[in-house]
């Protein structure tokens, strides 16, 4: 079964012959190394590359543990090269080469040659992997499957295959299991024994479990305003564990550090300024989320709100939390400062839209209070309320434009 991944294939279709390494990145088991071996080989073969100019070597395979050497990787791929045409040199798993960074910078230096690598371990789920080309790397990052790879992928009824994606999330691998045990016990294994694994291992963590109990803590707590000294509060009066809140900030970066979770930063719309402390921590996938905490908590509105967030990012914008606030005066006549919520301040260079998620807005009174943060915004920037509910797509006389969420992750093209 083909799985389409057309944003990334032309991200790195792109970036060919620039110059630098593409350094393919994203979490364990997002299809980095299928995007490589499959859909770029067989655009780089249907684009007339001949197949011996194509130097394609699956490091985790034991079968090739001698291209593991980095003094024998590097002699191989020079003396490999035999022409003036173009070679293409697809490494996949590189973080098996001893002293990798050396080696790749070393095929910097030949002329006719263009490098693709993927790597899964610590030092590759790491967003510092480009300083290690000295300024000369090209990251393309990789995320697990959108709903419409998931959906177009599988086909089927729209609202099954989306229960499905935020139960189990878009780990290509999941769609070649068929029973809620396969896929459950693949994603706990994921976890466990290739995330934890390589996070503590990378920043030397002594004792996983408070790391663990942190994860379990953002899990339940989506689309909540967060912040170390909170956390540092709940660890202490829920969880009978003292973790300073020092440590839980170093602990918040290394997982956003290894993709697994994102941070969005609060933005003041009227004052035009960011706001410091709390933010808001939404995961990279939604299966690894709900395997976290044994498939528990599956509150909808929490994981329509993780979903929209992904989606946006996927598609190219940086997503804050807005926050809109503004003086009213009470049945007194004093002034009482107040503050609303704008669940996503989307920018794309000169580009913005301010979204709303709401399950339902069936209710005339849940309407009006979706509604109303959008009110208090008056710039002329596009204004969205997505919903569960199956709504013909439309702009209301306040003029927001409703939408449900599955037509808005199916057409890219109502938000761009």
């Amino acid at each position: 079964m083909e799985i389409k991944r057309d944003l990334y294939l032309k991200k790195i279709i792109d970036r060919k012959h620039n110059g630098m390494i593409k350094v393919i990145t994203g979490i364990h088991g997002c299809g980095k190394s299928y995007l490589l071996f499959n859909l770029f080989y067989n655009h780089l073969i249907e684009s007339g590359v001949k197949d011996d100019h194509i130097i394609k070597i699956a490091l985790d395979d034991r079968q090739n543990k001698i291209y593991r050497d980095p003094d024998y990787l590097c002699d191989y791929v020079h003396e490999y090269i035999k022409d003036n045409d173009m070679y293409y040199i697809l490494l996949d798993e590189v973080q098996f080469v001893d002293e990798f960074e050396d080696v790749l910078n070393s095929f910097l230096h030949i002329a006719n040659a263009d490098t693709y690598v993927t790597g899964s371990n610590a030092k590759f789920l790491s967003k510092d992997i480009i300083t290690e080309f000295r300024g000369r790397g090209d990251q393309i990052h990789v995320y697990p499957l959108s709903f419409s790879e998931f959906y177009n992928t599988l086909g089927g009824d729209k609202f099954n295959s989306f229960s499905q994606y935020i139960t189990y999330g878009g780990l290509p691998q999941i769609i070649n299991m068929n029973t809620h045990e396969q896929k459950k016990l693949y994603l706990e294994n994921l976890f466990e024994e290739t995330y934890i694994k390589d996070i503590v291992n990378r920043n030397k963590i002594k004792n996983d479990s408070d790391l663990k109990e942190l994860l379990n803590v953002l899990s339940s707590s989506i689309g909540g305003l967060t912040k170390p000294n909170k956390l540092s509060k709940t660890f202490d009066s829920v969880k009978q564990s003292k973790i300073s809140p020092i440590t839980i900030e170093k602990y918040l970066n290394f997982l956003i550090d290894s993709f697994l979770i994102n941070r969005a930063t609060r933005y003041d719309i009227k004052r035009k300024k960011y706001i410091a402390t709390p933010h808001k921590y939404y995961f990279t996938d939604l299966g690894l989320r709900n395997a976290i905490i044994n498939f528990r908590q599956n509150e909808i509105t929490q994981l329509m709100e993780n979903v929209i967030y992904n989606e946006l990012v996927i598609r190219g914008f940086s997503v804050d939390v807005g926050v809109v606030n503004f003086n009213e005066r009470n049945k007194n006549n004093n002034v009482i400062k107040k503050q609303f919520e704008v669940d996503f301040v989307c920018n794309k260079f000169d580009q913005r839209i301010y979204i709303q998620s709401a399950y339902t807005l069936t209710d005339e009174s849940k309407l009006m209070q979706e509604q109303s943060s959008l009110n208090k915004i008056n710039d002329g920037f596009k204004k969205i309320i997505l919903t569960y509910d199956p709504v013909i797509p439309h702009f209301n006389e306040r003029g927001f434009y409703i939408l449900n969420i599955i037509d808005f992750l199916l057409d890219s093209n109502f938000v761009k």
